[in-house]
């Protein structure tokens, strides 16, 4: 297989399907060792099994009533071809997939190859190659596939890291201050924001704000990085904790699985921490302390948290840059909505920052929800706490987000709960039955636009 369309050093790389065989053979698979593939910090590529199809599709059989049993011969044998063809349809679907990730691995491969050489232009174009086939990855209804997908794309991310830090790539920007750029662009938001179609979204952002910001702000301190950015869950979420995206998305923050894996938040049958301000907070601070190491330049480190370092990099390397110099002489070169994103980023620093102006000094913004935690060691239900000590299952539900189904896996969870009911709950935990875990079930349903998880 040779690495069409890279420098010429890279046509000249070859990988044997033999080889191709053992790298897949020697890679565990990422749903049996999830956990493993992700954590891994070493210069290793991601590992990844390739999805075994079956040699014959079973065909649909008609139920044996009295209808089918006198139905003509070619009525049968029209249906039989018929789900025979959708059968092979959906065959070709994943060897088609699996072709494509099997091939992005080889190209990752050969960026490690070309990397330890130390020819970084051509580890950057193959990982470049990599990326590509997998966003042409039609892989809806295939989980396995899916998390294959996005396995890849963490390595993909890991080698950006390592490769950028390799080059000690020269930047421009202060750790410690976003510039309040004022131009068209800028402008423009603003005019949406504060007058426009977007007003009502930006009024209920602003009004949520108040109940995260405090602890936001706390974190971005702590970290060392601008109090600014503790505004952008406004930009990515409207500061809505469920909020889910088309490109699966979730939480304040919006991390999608894989780069979540990465810093840190967990995901199981019952738990999905990007749903937790908290923890989800932390790891956004991590991010974006990763994402300045590589480009320095605030507004630039902004564009590659919306849309990923890569595609950001990839628009770089197109100018024929060797340093980070100007986010808007990228402008022109991204995608439509990340290159809206740092506009409309910035139009909100303008705007809280002349609260006046704009009117803001009229609106009440939601207060802070003050909790305390208390191990729960039993399997139960939140709507069974919340009656032990009188309160609605709402208010359980709040604090308490990352909860998938409002279920308490046991193992001393650490439930939060309003400070003045944490000694009644104490109190109380002896008369709390246990309850069954929720099976496990699987419903495939397509996002549309303004759908969250609640709805």
């Amino acid at each position: 297989m040779l690495f069409l369309g890279c420098s010429p050093s890279i046509h000249s790389v070859a990988v044997s399907q033999n080889k191709a065989v053992e790298l897949q053979k020697s890679l565990p698979s990422p749903a049996e060792n999830q956990a493993e593939t992700i954590v891994n910090t070493k210069n290793e590529p991601v590992k990844v099994d390739p999805i075994i199809l079956p040699d014959h599709v079973p065909e649909e059989k008609a139920p044996l009533d009295m209808e089918t049993t006198q139905g003509s011969g070619a009525d049968q044998s029209k249906t039989t071809d018929t789900n025979r063809l959708k059968a092979n349809k959906t065959v070709s679907r994943y060897q088609v997939a699996q072709s494509a990730l099997d091939e992005a691995l080889d190209f990752c491969r050969a960026s490690q190859d070309f990397w330890q050489k130390g020819e970084l232009e051509n580890a950057i174009e193959a990982l470049d190659h990599a990326y590509s086939l997998i966003l042409g990855i039609d892989a809806d209804d295939m989980p396995k596939i899916i998390q294959q997908k996005e396995d890849i794309r963490f390595l993909i991310s890991k080698r950006i890291l390592e490769i950028s830090a390799s080059r000690h790539i020269v930047v421009n920007g202060n750790y410690n201050a976003i510039p309040r750029v004022m131009n068209k662009h800028v402008q423009a938001e603003i005019n949406l924001f504060s007058t426009g179609r977007e007003n009502k979204f930006f009024i209920e952002s602003y009004k949520r704000s108040g109940k995260f910001r405090p602890y936001i702000a706390e974190a971005l301190k702590k970290a060392g990085l601008p109090v600014e950015l503790s505004w952008l869950p406004l930009i990515e979420s409207g500061f809505k904790v469920n909020a889910f995206s088309k490109a699966r998305a979730l939480g304040l923050w919006q991390f999608i699985a894989s780069t979540g894996y990465k810093f840190g938040l967990k995901r199981d049958t019952y738990i999905d921490e990007r749903l937790d301000p908290l923890k989800s907070t932390a790891a956004a601070v991590a991010y974006l302390q990763e994402l300045h190491q590589i480009f320095g330049d605030w507004a630039t480190v902004l564009a590659a948290y919306n849309c990923g370092e890569f595609r950001v990099l990839r628009v770089i390397r197109n100018q024929n840059i060797n340093y980070l110099d100007n986010f808007w002489d990228l402008y022109e070169r991204l995608p439509r909505e990340t290159a809206r994103f740092v506009p409309r980023f910035l139009a909100t620093l303008h705007l809280v920052n002349n609260p006046k102006k704009y009117g803001l000094d009229k609106i009440q913004t939601d207060t802070p929800l003050e909790f305390e935690t208390v191990n729960i060691s039993i399997p139960a239900h939140l709507k069974t706490v919340a009656k032990a000590i009188g309160l609605p299952t709402i208010v359980l539900r709040e604090l308490n987000p990352e909860l998938r189904f409002q279920f308490l896996p046991g193992d001393n969870y650490p439930l939060r709960v309003p400070s003045e009911k944490a000694g009644e709950l104490i109190a109380r935990l002896v008369e709390i039955p246990a309850s069954i875990p929720p099976s496990r079930r699987f419903v495939y349903h397509k996002i549309k636009p303004g759908e969250t998880l609640s709805t």
